[in-house]
């Protein structure tokens, strides 16, 4: 089974700037791709930037320009630097990886694994 588990959340003020990381664990071959999702209060699940092995990204246009999505193969962890932070950026976020992981009776197969979230919030 693979675990995510995200931390760096926490209470910023407009205009300031959180890093949060995501780290992930099991018995795991490769992970395609990581990234992070958010779900603002009242709102759905929505992207903000994954990352592929090859360091290859994409934004949500919320995101560009202010945020930005880095990994560590090695240690298996994906980063989310945020500057520049607005209210609307208030949200749980998310650590997601499309993962290639053992299969029952042998083999290997691609899954999604999500993280429990992080709260942001964004407040003066």
């Amino acid at each position: 089974q693979v675990q995510l588990v995200e931390s760096g959340g926490g209470l910023v003020q407009p205009g300031g700037s959180l890093r949060l990381s995501c780290a992930a664990s099991g018995t795991i071959f490769s992970i395609d791709v990581m990234g992070w999702f958010r779900q603002p209060p009242g709102r759905q699940r929505e992207l903000v930037a994954t990352c592929t092995s090859g360091g290859a990204t994409n934004y949500a246009d919320s995101a560009k320009g202010r945020f930005t999505v880095s990994r560590d193969n090695a240690k298996n962890t994906v980063y989310l630097q945020m500057n520049n932070l607005k209210p609307e950026d208030t949200a749980v976020y998310y650590c997601n990886a499309y993962a290639l992981v053992p299969s029952t009776g042998g083999g290997a197969r691609r899954s999604v694994y999500w993280g429990q979230g992080t709260q942001v919030t964004v407040s003066s």
